[in-house]
């Protein structure tokens, strides 16, 4: 029998203000482009959700969740160059819409998590809204773990466990080597004083091991044990490629 890797994704699709006010709209990314100022260099960011999937649909059954369920909102400025620059996030996007666009209710997985070998986490800006607070996730999350089953995320996914507290009072990623979308990444797209709380911090602050590249962009993968985490969307299919190892199918 293969391997079957939840997904879950974001169901939020607004990035909001200090106000409470939307001011454009977000999710789960796709292939962004981003300009980094002052360089003159524009960095084609790798699918967070595509290229894991190429690489783990072939030998894996794959199973996408959301916390409302439905629709999963695709962030639209994740499209810009996909078309041209990378074949993988053409091919998913053109075929495979049913993924997102009819995802199960992350609350109807709990309590299943013996069906499952993985659970994993693609970011977007949405997650830092709705997953990194969300009770059903949260208690997915520690159910997974409590199997010993692989928990993974990349990019902003990694929101998903600063709230993740264990039996033993502990957060989910103490003690472990954790990689996130850095503080110096979330500055360089401007995006910093628009979330909700500094994504490395609090994973420092949760008592991790923070760990990434030595320049922004750079792809960063960490295993700690069942736990593994990629920095930002360069490191996607690194995510995948880990988890891929970890099931014994790469």
């Amino acid at each position: 029998m293969s391997p079957k890797v939840l997904v879950v994704l974001t169901s939020h699709g607004e990035i909001i203000d200090s106000s409470g006010k939307p001011i454009q709209k977000t999710g789960w990314y796709l292939c962004p482009t981003y300009t980094i100022e002052p360089a003159v260099n524009t960095f084609t960011i790798k699918p967070e959700f595509a290229h894991p999937y190429d690489v783990l649909a072939p030998k894996c059954e794959i199973v996408v969740a959301s916390p409302k369920g439905g629709a999963a909102p695709l962030d639209p400025n994740s499209l810009q160059p996909w078309v041209k620059d990378d074949s993988s996030s053409a091919n998913f996007f053109n075929n495979k819409k049913s993924l997102w666009e009819n995802t199960a209710k992350v609350s109807d997985f709990l309590g299943r998590a013996d069906e499952f070998d993985a659970l994993f986490y693609p970011g977007g800006h949405g997650p830092m809204y709705d997953l990194a607070t969300d009770k059903d996730s949260i208690a997915l999350i520690n159910e997974f773990w409590a199997k010993g089953k692989v928990v993974a995320a990349v990019c902003h996914g990694p929101a998903a466990f600063v709230n993740v507290t264990l039996p033993n009072g502990e957060n989910i990623m103490k003690g472990k080597e954790v990689s996130a979308f850095s503080n110096a990444e979330e500055d360089a797209v401007g995006m910093s004083k628009y979330m909700p709380f500094a994504l490395e911090d609090k994973i420092k602050e949760d008592g991790a091991i923070f760990q990434k590249a030595s320049e922004p962009w750079a792809p960063t993968v960490r295993v700690s044990g069942k736990l593994i985490t990629g920095q930002n969307p360069n490191s996607a299919k690194g995510v995948g490629e880990a988890i891929a190892s970890a099931l014994g199918t790469f």
